[in-house]
C-alpha cells in the first residue's frame, strides 16, 4: 500500500510537469488578460532560441495588436523580431524583407535609435551571407546615424559589427581597432548582449592572430556571462569559439567535450544557425583523427544546410567532404560530391558570374565604340572646331540675350515694387488728408460752437430756462466732440500698431442689450423704438470689444438717421458656420452714389435727423473690425425708405 501511494504520487509529480512543460508551446487563453507590445517583446526574446515556433507565434500576435491599435514603433519592434528568428532559421530573403519593412516605419515616425538597428540588422544578413564588403557599408551607414542622433548603445553595437566585418575579410588588426572603440562604450553601458558579442569577437581576433591566452581569457569571460536564456546562442558562439582555441593548442578532447555541449544547446534550442556551426567545428577537427565520425558530421550539417536552403554553406561542407573522400582513398564519392558541388556552385553562384561577365562584355563592346567615335572626332577636328565657334558666339549672344532680359525683368520688378510705394505713399496721404479733414470738420465745428455757448452763457439777461437749453446744447456738442476724439484716437491707434484681436467665445445677446440700455435716452429723445430679437442661446468666436463697438456705432447711427416716432430693428440669423447680426431702420435711408463709399476712408459724414454729428470714421473702423475677426459687414439701403447693416462673425 505505501508503494502503491508513493508511485501514484511520482506520476501525478511527471504528470504536473509535463502539462507545464507544454503550457509555454500552446497559445495564450483568449480570456486571460491581453498582452502589452512590451511584454510580446520580452516572450519572444525568451523563446527565440529555446522556442522558435512559439517566438513566431507571439511575434505575429505582437504585430496583429500594433497593427490594430496603429502603433507604429510596436509594429516595426515586432517585425524586427519576425526578422531575427528568420534570420535564426537560415532564411535570409524572409529576414531581410522585415528589416526593410521596420526601417521605413521607424524613418516614418523618426526612431533614430530603430532605423540604426535595423540598418545593422541588415549588414548582419549580408555578413552571414558572406558579403563582407556590403555589411560594413551597412554597418558605417548605422554608425553615422547613431552617432547624429547621440545614441551610445548603437555607436557599440556598429563597432562591434564593423569588427565582425572586418574579421570577415582577415583584417585582424583593423577589427581590433573597432572592437575597442566598442569595448570602452561597454565599460561605461549597462550590461547587454552586444557585451557578449565584443568578448566573442576580441576571442576570434586573438585566436586568429595566435594570442591563445588573450583569446580564452575574453571568450571564457564571456561565457561567465551568458547564462540567461536569451544569451543561449552566443553561449554556443563563445563555447565553440572557446574549443577552437583548445582545439589549435592540440586540446583535442578538451575542444570535443566543448563541441558535444554547444551541440546538445543548439538542437535544444531550434538554433539552425549555431546548430551548423557546431556540426561543422567538430567535423573539421575530428578529420584528422577520426575521419568516420567527421564524414558523419559534415553529412548532418549539408542535411541541415539543403533543408534551410543554404547553398553556400552546402558548396563549403561538400567541398570538405570530398577532400575526406579522397583522403580515405573513396574516389568515386569523392568526385560526386566535387560534381554535386560544381552543380549548386554553377546553378548559384556562377550564373551571377555570367551576368557580371556579360555586363563587362557589354561595357568593352561600348568602349571600343567610344574609340571608334573619337577617332572619327580627331578626324574631323577642323569642322568641329569651326562648329564649336559657331556654337560659342551663338552661347555668347545667348548670354547677352539672357543678361538684357535678366536687366528688363529686373527693371520691370523695381517699376512694379515703386508703384506699390506709390500707391502706399498715396494712401497714406489720404489717411493725412482725411485726419485733418477730420480735425478740421468734425472737431473744429464743435469746439466753436461750444466757445459761442460759453459766450452766450455769460449774458446776464438769461434767464434759467434759456440758459439749462445752452447747456444741454453744450453738453450734446461736448458729448460729439469726445465721441469723435474716441474714434480719431482709436483709429490712429489702428494705423500705428494695427488691429489688435483677444478672441474669446461670448454671447452676443448681452452687449446688445448692453448697448440697447447705453443709447436708451438718445432714442427716447426721439421717440424711436427698439425691437430687440436677439437670443441667449447662441455662442460666436470673436473680439469682445470689437463687437461692442460695432454694434454701438450701427446702433447710435439707427438712431441718428431716423425721424421722430421711427423704429429700429436688431435681428440674429442663425447660419452653420457663423451667425449675422442686422441692425435695420426705417429713417431717411443712404443716396445710391454713397452706398459704394459708406465704408471707405473717403466716406463724408453727414447729420442726422437733429442735426446729430458723425465722425465718418465709424463705420470704416466698423468694417476693420469685422473682417480682422474673419466676419463681414454690408449694407442695403434706399433714399427714404431706411438702411439695413448686416455683420457676420464665425460661430463657436
Amino acid at each position: 500500500m505505501p508503494i502503491f501511494r508513493y508511485l501514484l504520487a511520482v506520476f501525478l509529480l511527471i504528470f504536473l510537469s509535463i502539462c507545464t512543460v507544454y503550457s509555454f508551446g500552446f497559445p495564450p487563453d483568449s480570456k486571460a488578460q491581453p498582452l502589452t507590445i512590451d511584454q510580446y517583446d520580452h516572450l519572444v526574446n525568451d523563446l527565440r532560441y529555446k522556442n522558435p515556433d512559439s517566438a513566431l507565434y507571439y511575434a505575429k500576435e505582437g504585430l496583429a495588436l500594433a497593427q490594430r491599435t496603429k502603433d507604429q514603433n510596436g509594429t516595426a519592434k515586432m517585425l524586427n523580431q519576425i526578422g531575427m528568428i528568420h534570420d535564426n532559421m537560415g532564411q535570409y530573403d524572409d529576414s531581410r524583407k522585415n528589416y526593410l519593412q521596420a526601417m521605413s516605419l521607424y524613418r516614418q515616425s523618426g526612431n533614430q535609435k530603430g532605423i540604426a538597428s535595423e540598418i545593422i540588422r541588415l549588414g548582419v544578413v549580408e555578413l552571414r551571407k558572406g558579403n563582407f564588403d556590403k555589411s560594413i557599408g551597412f554597418f558605417l551607414n548605422a554608425l553615422k546615424v547613431s552617432e547624429l542622433s547621440k545614441n551610445e548603445p548603437g555607436q557599440m553595437e556598429a563597432y562591434c559589427t564593423l569588427g565582425e566585418g572586418y574579421m570577415g575579410q582577415h583584417k585582424y588588426d583593423t577589427a581590433l581597432v573597432y572592437l575597442k572603440i566598442a569595448q570602452s562604450f561597454s565599460d561605461r553601458l549597462p550590461f547587454w548582449s552586444i557585451s557578449l558579442n565584443v568578448y566573442n569577437n576580441f576571442g576570434v581576433a586573438y585566436r586568429e592572430l595566435g594570442d591563445y591566452q588573450r583569446a580564452k581569457y575574453y571568450l571564457k569571460k564571456g561565457i561567465s556571462l551568458s547564462s540567461e536564456p536569451k544569451y543561449q546562442g552566443l553561449y554556443i558562439t563563445l563555447n565553440n569559439n572557446l574549443a577552437s582555441v583548445y582545439n589549435r593548442q592540440g586540446q583535442k578532447q578538451k575542444a570535443n567535450n566543448l563541441l558535444l555541449i554547444s551541440l546538445k544547446k543548439a538542437r535544444e534550442i531550434h538554433n539552425y544557425l549555431r546548430e551548423l556551426q557546431t556540426l561543422t567545428i567538430l567535423a573539421e577537427i575530428l578529420s584528422q583523427t577520426n575521419t568516420k565520425a567527421s564524414i558523419s558530421y559534415y553529412e548532418q550539417a549539408l542535411q541541415l544546410a539543403f533543408k534551410k536552403k543554404a547553398y553556400k554553406q552546402q558548396t563549403e561542407i561538400l567541398s570538405n567532404l570530398s577532400s575526406l573522400y579522397a583522403s580515405q582513398g573513396n574516389f568515386k564519392k569523392a568526385y560526386a560530391t566535387t560534381k554535386q558541388q560544381n552543380t549548386i556552385s554553377d546553378s548559384i553562384f556562377y550564373k551571377r558570374m555570367a551576368r557580371q561577365i556579360s555586363n563587362l562584355q557589354s561595357q568593352y563592346e561600348l568602349y571600343r565604340s567610344k574609340e571608334n567615335v573619337r577617332k572619327l572626332q580627331f578626324i574631323n577636328a577642323r569642322q568641329m572646331l569651326k562648329q564649336n565657334i559657331i556654337l560659342g558666339i551663338t552661347g555668347a549672344i545667348v548670354i547677352i540675350l539672357f543678361f538684357i532680359g535678366f536687366l528688363a525683368y529686373r527693371t520691370k520688378h523695381l517699376n512694379g515694387m515703386l508703384n506699390i510705394a506709390n500707391k502706399e505713399l498715396k494712401e497714406s496721404n489720404n489717411v493725412k488728408d482725411k485726419l485733418f479733414s477730420v480735425l478740421a470738420h468734425d472737431l473744429r465745428s464743435p469746439l466753436a460752437s461750444v466757445i459761442s455757448l460759453l459766450y452766450l452763457l455769460e449774458d446776464d439777461d438769461l434767464n434759467a430756462l434759456q440758459k439749462k437749453v445752452f447747456i444741454q446744447k453744450l453738453s450734446d456738442t461736448c458729448n460729439a466732440s469726445l465721441e469723435t476724439l474716441n474714434n480719431l484716437l482709436k483709429w490712429g491707434e489702428m494705423q500705428l500698431k494695427g488691429v489688435r484681436l483677444n478672441i474669446t467665445p461670448f454671447n452676443p445677446s448681452e452687449i446688445i442689450r448692453r448697448n440697447i440700455m447705453l443709447l436708451a435716452g438718445a432714442a427716447e429723445e426721439k421717440s424711436i423704438v427698439i425691437e430687440n430679437s436677439t437670443c441667449n442661446g447662441v455662442m460666436v468666436k470673436a473680439d469682445s470689444d470689437h463687437f461692442d463697438f460695432i454694434v454701438r456705432n450701427l446702433l447710435s447711427n439707427a438712431i441718428k438717421f431716423t425721424p421722430a416716432n421711427g423704429k429700429i430693428w436688431i435681428d440674429i440669423e442663425k447660419a452653420e458656420n457663423y451667425i449675422g447680426f442686422t441692425v435695420k431702420d426705417n429713417g431717411i435711408g443712404i443716396e445710391n452714389d454713397r452706398l459704394n463709399e459708406i465704408f471707405n476712408m473717403n466716406n463724408v459724414s453727414t447729420n442726422g435727423t437733429n442735426n446729430e454729428r458723425g465722425t465718418s470714421l465709424g463705420l470704416f473702423m466698423c468694417k476693420e473690425f469685422a473682417e480682422a475677426n474673419e466676419g463681414t459687414i454690408s449694407v442695403e439701403s434706399s433714399p427714404g425708405k431706411g438702411s439695413a447693416f448686416r455683420v457676420t462673425l464665425p460661430r463657436v
